[in-house]
C-alpha cells in the first residue's frame, strides 16, 4: 500500500489488557513479563539451614514493594536447603536464591553436640552449641541495595551448656520475623518465627502457598542433649523443623521444602533446611502498541482518533505528605492534646520510584489540615489524604480533647484519647475526665506514614503531644509538663533537606500547678506548639509540611487549639523529561549538579503534573 513512501504491512494499534497474577517458582527458572508489565511485587526466600545441636537458621526473605523492573526476562535461582548433622559443618547452611539483582542469603548453620562453637551466620543466623555460645547473625539485612533494603533476617538463640544433669541445650535459629530464643533448662531454643506475606499476596489458601499458608523462613528450634524429662525447642512457624531429644527415640524434623525454614537441633543425626522460593505479583495493566512501520500520516490519524501507542515508561521519585490533624480543644477542662502529623510517604532516597507513563496526565491531591476545635463542645478534624497516582498518605489524627463526657472523642472511645491517623493525635488532659479518673491513649499511627500519638495516665493536667513521621509524639503523667510533639523526617528531593511530619505539643493547665506550666513543642517538621497561660495561644501546623497542630488551655483566651498544616506533594523527575504543573501556584524546578539537571514539580494545592508524550 501507498504510506508516504514508508512501505510496511497493513495493520492496526494493537490493544492490551493483562490481569493481576501471582507466578510461583519453586526451582529455578525464568520469569518473563507479559505485554506491558514494567514492575512487580516479588518475594525471594533463600535455603533455610540444616541443623546440628542448634537450630538450623531460615533463609533470608527479600519482600520487595510492587516496584521491582521486571520488562524482560528475569533469571530465577531457587536456593537448597543445608543437610543434616551428619554432614560437614559448612555443608549445612542453606544456599543463596536469587531473582534477577536481588539476592537472598542462605539460613546460617549450626556445630553438632560437643562442639563448642558459635551459630554461623547466614541469612537468619544459626542456633549456639552447647557452651553457651551465641546464635549466628543474620546478615540479609546488610546486603547492598534493594536486598538488604526489603531484606528480612535474625540472629540466633544462645546456646546453654549449664543446665546441669550432664545437660546441654542448642538454641533456636533466627527466623525471618524474629531472633531464635536461647536455649534453657527446661528445653532447646525455640525457633525464630517467619514472615507473613498474605498481606501483599492475598489471604490464605492460595494455590502458590504450600502447606505454610503464606509465612515464610522459619527458624528451627535448638536440639537438647542429656538425661532430662524435657525435649527440644519448638519450631518456628514459616516451615521451621522442631528439635529433637538424644538419646531418645524422637528426631530432629527437616524443615518444610520451599520454605526457607531452618532444621530443628538434635545429635548426631540432625534435619535438613527447607528449600527456598520466589513468588512475583505483576499488577493489572492495558494500553495500546503499535508494532512494525508505520507513515507520518497515519500516526497522526491514529493520535488523534485517541487509538495510537500508549507512551514511554520512565521512573519518577516522590514526596506524598498529607495534611496534620488539629489540636484538641479544652471543653471545661484543662487542656488539649497535640495533633498528629500527616502521613509520610516517600520512594526518595534510595527507595521504591513509581513508573508513570509519557503523555499522560496525572491528578495531584494535597490534603488540607484538619481543623481546630474552636468552641466547646465542637469537634475538630484530623488532616486530609494527599494522593499521587497509587500513592496515598492518610491524614493526621486530632489531637484528644478534655470533656466530661468528651462530645468529640475518637470512634468507640469514650474518653480523652487521640485520633488515630498517619501518625496519631496525642491524648487530651485525663484528671475527671470521662470515665472518671481513666488513662487516655494516643491515637494510632499507619504503618509505614507514622508514629502513634502520646498518651496520658490519670490524673495528668496536661496534653500529650501528637505523633511525627520519626517518633512518637511524648506522653504525660501528673504534673504540669505537656507533651512534645513526635519528631519529623528530614528529605532533600527539592535538593535541599526539609522536615517534614512533625506532631503537634500538648497544651498545658495554666493555674493551680506545683511548679511553672510547660507546654509541648511542636515536633520539628512543622508541629505547632501547645498552649500554655503564662507562654501563649496554640500555634497551628506549618503550611505545606504536614505538621501537626498544637493542643489547647484552659488559660489562654479565647481557648483555640491550633488547625493542623496543609501537606505537600513533590516528584522528581529525569531532567530529560518535560513536565508542567496546574494551577499556576505549583512549581517545577531545575536542580544544578550534582543532582544531574533533575526536574522537581512542588504542588502545594491540588492540582496535575502532565507528561509530554513522544
Amino acid at each position: 500500500m501507498a504510506n508516504g513512501g514508508i512501505i510496511g504491512p497493513v495493520q492496526n494499534p494493537v490493544t492490551y489488557t493483562v490481569t493481576s497474577t501471582t507466578q510461583s517458582f519453586t526451582a529455578s527458572g525464568t520469569f518473563t513479563s507479559q505485554t506491558g508489565q514494567q514492575v512487580a511485587t516479588v518475594l525471594v526466600v533463600a535455603g533455610g539451614a540444616g541443623s546440628g545441636a542448634g537450630g538450623g537458621g531460615a533463609g533470608g526473605l527479600i519482600l520487595t514493594p510492587g516496584c521491582y523492573p521486571v520488562s524482560s526476562t528475569v533469571p530465577v535461582t531457587i536456593g537448597a536447603g543445608g543437610g543434616s548433622a551428619g554432614s560437614p559443618a559448612t555443608n549445612r547452611c542453606g544456599t543463596d536464591s536469587s531473582f534477577g539483582t536481588l539476592v537472598a542469603k542462605g539460613g546460617g548453620g549450626t556445630a553438632g553436640q560437643g562442639c563448642n562453637v558459635a551459630g554461623t551466620p547466614g541469612g537468619s543466623g544459626g542456633g549456639g552449641a552447647a557452651g553457651s555460645q551465641p546464635g549466628g547473625t543474620a546478615t540479609q539485612p546488610t546486603q547492598p541495595g534493594n536486598s538488604g533494603t526489603y531484606g528480612f533476617g535474625n540472629t540466633g538463640g544462645a546456646g546453654n551448656g549449664s543446665a546441669g544433669n550432664n545437660t546441654a541445650v542448642g538454641g533456636g535459629g533466627g527466623g525471618a520475623g524474629g531472633v531464635g530464643s536461647a536455649g534453657a533448662n527446661a528445653s532447646g531454643g525455640n525457633g525464630g518465627p517467619g514472615k507473613d506475606v498474605t498481606p501483599t499476596f492475598g489471604a490464605a489458601p492460595q494455590p502458590f502457598y504450600g502447606p505454610t499458608s503464606g509465612v515464610y523462613g522459619g527458624g528451627g528450634g535448638g536440639g537438647l542433649f542429656g538425661c532430662t524429662p524435657y525435649g527440644g525447642g519448638s519450631a518456628g512457624p514459616g516451615g521451621g523443623g522442631s528439635g529433637g531429644k538424644n538419646p531418645s527415640t524422637v528426631p530432629a524434623r527437616s524443615a518444610t521444602a520451599n520454605t526457607g525454614g531452618g532444621a530443628g537441633g538434635a545429635w548426631p543425626v540432625g534435619g535438613n533446611g527447607g528449600s527456598g522460593i520466589v513468588l512475583v505479583k505483576t499488577a493489572p495493566t492495558s494500553g495500546v502498541l503499535a508494532p512494525g512501520v508505520w507513515s507520518i500520516n497515519d500516526a497522526f490519524n491514529y493520535k488523534k482518533a485517541g487509538t495510537w501507542t500508549s507512551g514511554s515508561p520512565f521512573s519518577v521519585d516522590y514526596l506524598v505528605v498529607a495534611g496534620g490533624g488539629g489540636g484538641g480543644y479544652t471543653c471545661g477542662g484543662y487542656s488539649g492534646g497535640g495533633g498528629g502529623a500527616g502521613g509520610y510517604r516517600t520512594s526518595f532516597p534510595g527507595g521504591c520510584k513509581l513508573t508513570l507513563i509519557s503523555g499522560t496526565s496525572y491528578p495531584i491531591t494535597v490534603g488540607g489540615g484538619g481543623a481546630a476545635s474552636t468552641t466547646p463542645g465542637s469537634n475538630g478534624s484530623s488532616g486530609s489524604p494527599s494522593i499521587f497516582s497509587t500513592i496515598t498518605s492518610t491524614g493526621g489524627g486530632l489531637g484528644g480533647q478534655y470533656a466530661n463526657p468528651s462530645p468529640a472523642s475518637a470512634p468507640g472511645v469514650n474518653d480523652s484519647s487521640g485520633w488515630p491517623g498517619g501518625s496519631g493525635g496525642g491524648s487530651g488532659q485525663t484528671g475527671g475526665g470521662s470515665p472518671s479518673g481513666a488513662n487516655a491513649n494516643g491515637g494510632a499511627g499507619t504503618p509505614g506514614q507514622g508514629n502513634s500519638g502520646g498518651g496520658g495516665t490519670s490524673p495528668a493536667i496536661s496534653g500529650a503531644g501528637g505523633g511525627g513521621a520519626s517518633a512518637a509524639g511524648g506522653s504525660v503523667a501528673t504534673g504540669s509538663t505537656a507533651g512534645n510533639g513526635g519528631v519529623g523526617s528530614p528529605n532533600s528531593i527539592s535538593g535541599s533537606a526539609v522536615f517534614y511530619s512533625g506532631g503537634g505539643g500538648g497544651g498545658t493547665h495554666p493555674a493551680g500547678a506545683p511548679v511553672a506550666p510547660t507546654n509541648g513543642l511542636g515536633g520539628n517538621g512543622g508541629g505547632g506548639r501547645g498552649a500554655a497561660g503564662p507562654i501563649g495561644a496554640a500555634v497551628s501546623g506549618t503550611t505545606n509540611t504536614g505538621g501537626g497542630g498544637g493542643g489547647s488551655s484552659e488559660g489562654v483566651s479565647p481557648r483555640l487549639a491550633g488547625s493542623g498544616g496543609s501537606g505537600i506533594v513533590i516528584t522528581r523527575v529525569p531532567g530529560s523529561t518535560d513536565v508542567t504543573v496546574s494551577p499556576g501556584t505549583n512549581i517545577v524546578t531545575t536542580l544544578p549538579a550534582p543532582a544531574g539537571g533533575c526536574k522537581v514539580a512542588t504542588f502545594t494545592v491540588s492540582g496535575n503534573l502532565t507528561v509530554a508524550g513522544y
